[in-house]
C-alpha cells in the first residue's frame, strides 16, 4: 500500500509543479527558465528539511518525499531547457542555470536538514 501514498504526492505534487511553473515564469520577461529554477529549490527544501526531521514517519517520507517532492521537482525539464538555452545562443544563462540551480538547490537542501533537525529534533 506504499505506493497508494507515493501516488497521493505525486497527485498534488504534479499540478502544483505545473502552476507554479506557469505563475513564476508569467512574472519574468526572460528566457531564464525561473519557473523550473523555483520548483526543483523548493523541492530541495523540503526534502532537506523532511530528511532533517526525526519526526517524519515512514508515511509522510513516502507522501513529501517520494510522492510529492518527486512530482513538485524535475531534472529532466531542467536538463531540457538547459539545451534549449545553449540552442538559441544565450550560453551564459545555460551556464547561469547549472550552475545556479546546483548551488541554490544544495543550498536550500542544507538549509532544510538544518531547519528540520531545529524544529522536530
Amino acid at each position: 500500500m506504499n505506493w497508494l501514498v507515493v501516488v497521493a504526492g505525486g497527485m498534488i505534487g504534479a499540478p502544483l509543479r505545473y502552476l507554479t511553473d506557469r505563475a513564476v515564469q508569467s512574472r519574468h520577461d526572460s528566457v531564464f527558465p525561473w519557473g523550473t529554477f523555483v520548483v526543483n529549490v523548493v523541492g530541495c527544501l523540503v526534502l532537506g528539511i523532511l530528511t532533517g526531521s526525526a519526526a517524519a514517519s515512514p508515511d509522510l517520507r513516502l507522501f513529501l518525499g517520494t510522492g510529492l517532492c518527486g512530482a513538485l521537482t524535475t531534472y529532466s525539464t531542467f536538463s531540457y531547457e538547459t539545451l534549449r538555452l545553449t540552442e538559441t545562443g544565450a550560453g551564459l544563462l545555460a551556464l547561469a542555470n547549472v550552475v545556479g540551480s546546483v548551488v541554490a538547490g544544495l543550498g536550500a537542501a542544507f538549509a532544510g536538514v538544518a531547519i528540520g533537525q531545529a524544529v522536530w529534533p
